[in-house]
C-alpha cells in the first residue's frame, strides 16, 4: 500500500477513535523516516512490510489509549527532540507556553539563576537552558527514573544543567525564577481521565482534593528559595489555580494569573517583594552596618 492510502486510512481510524487527525502524520512521518515538511513529497511512496507492520501496532495501540509519545519513544518540546518512558511524565504543548513565559520574564536578567522543581523529563530545564545558555540552571526530581532520563536528554544536547534528586526545592536558595509544572490534578479527576494518563506516574499527575498538595508547599518553600523579587511561575489547573492565587495574595504575594492559548487559566505569576525593595534594605543594612562601627569606636577608651 502506498503512503497516501495509508494517510487516510489512519486519519479516519484515529478520528473514529477520537485521536487527534495530526497523529496520522507522525506515525506516517515516522514509518516512512522523514519530516512532517517531507511528508507530502513521499505520498506515492509504497511501504514495505516492516513499516507496515510497525503502523498497524501503533494504530492499533493508539486506538486502545497508548500514547502516542511512548509508542514513538521520543517528544518534540520547544524545538527539542526528547526520550520519553513509560513511568515519567510526558511534555505536553501547554508546558512549552509556561516555558514561552519564562523566558520572556528572563530577558531583562543577564546569567540569571533558574530552579526547576520536578523536572521529570528534563522538558522545562533544558529548554531554558538551550534558549538562554548563560543561564545557570538547577532542576529537582524526586523519582530516580525520571532523573536518570533528564540526564541522559541533557547529555544529548551538551546542556550544562546542576541535577539534583530531592523534594521540591531540596533547601536551595538564590534563585531569580522558580519554575514548575507540579502535579496538579484532583483525585476526583481519576474517574474521568483519558485512557492515556494509565501510564504516566500517579505522583506526577494527582496531588488531593483538590490539586494543590504539592504547589501550596512549594510555594512555600519558593519564598526561601527566591531572591528578593524573584519570580514564582507554576503551571496549574483552571480550577485550582484561583484559589492558590488568593492564598499568595492573602499572604502577601504580588500574583498574575495568565491563559493558555486555549484561553483557560493556566499559568500562575508570583512574586514576593521587589528587586528595588530588596536593593534598597541593602544600602540601608550597609548605612546601618557603617554607623554602628562608628559608634562602637567612638566608644572606646580615650589616648
Amino acid at each position: 500500500m502506498r503512503a497516501r492510502a495509508w494517510l487516510k486510512r489512519l486519519e479516519a481510524e484515529l478520528q473514529r477513535a477520537g485521536k487527534p487527525r495530526q497523529e496520522a502524520f507522525w506515525l506516517l512521518g515516522r514509518a516512512l523516516g522523514c519530516s512532517l515538511k517531507e511528508l507530502p513529497l513521499h505520498l506515492d511512496t509504497p511501504l514495505d512490510g516492516e513499516a507496515e507492520a510497525w503502523l498497524e501496532e501503533g494504530l492499533k495501540r493508539r486506538v486502545e489509549g497508548y500514547p502516542l509519545q511512548l509508542f514513538l519513544g521520543s517528544s518534540e518540546f520547544f524545538g527539542l527532540h526528547l526520550d520519553v518512558e513509560e513511568g515519567v511524565l510526558l511534555p505536553r504543548p501547554e508546558t512549552e507556553e509556561l516555558v514561552a513565559l519564562a523566558l520572556q520574564e528572563l530577558k531583562p536578567l543577564v546569567r540569571p539563576r533558574i530552579l526547576e522543581v520536578g523536572t521529570g523529563s528534563g522538558a522545562i530545564a533544558l529548554a531554558l537552558k538551550h534558549a538562554r545558555p548563560d543561564a545557570e540552571i538547577w532542576a529537582t526530581e524526586i523519582s530516580p527514573r525520571a532523573l536518570a532520563l533528564a540526564k541522559k536528554n541533557g547529555a544529548r544536547y551538551g546542556l550544562e544543567i546542576h541535577w539534583l534528586q530531592a523534594s521540591l526545592t531540596g533547601g536551595l536558595q538564590g534563585f531569580d525564577l522558580l519554575i514548575a509544572n507540579p502535579p496538579y490534578l484532583p483525585e476526583s479527576y481519576r474517574s474521568i481521565a483519558p485512557a492515556e494518563l494509565a501510564w504516566e506516574p500517579e505522583e506526577a499527575l494527582y496531588a488531593g482534593e483538590e490539586g494543590l498538595d504539592v504547589a501550596r508547599p512549594l510555594a512555600q518553600q519558593a519564598q526561601e528559595a527566591l531572591s528578593p523579587g524573584g519570580l514564582l511561575l507554576l503551571e496549574l489547573s483552571p480550577f485550582n489555580l484561583p484559589l492558590l492565587a488568593r492564598e499568595l495574595l492573602q499572604a502577601g504575594w504580588q500574583v498574575s494569573e495568565e491563559q493558555d492559548r486555549s484561553g483557560a487559566l493556566r499559568f500562575l505569576k508570583a512574586r514576593y517583594g521587589t528587586r528595588e525593595e530588596a536593593q534598597q534594605e541593602q544600602r540601608q543594612g550597609s548605612k546601618d552596618s557603617a554607623a554602628g562601627s562608628v559608634g562602637s569606636r567612638s566608644q572606646g577608651p580615650e589616648r
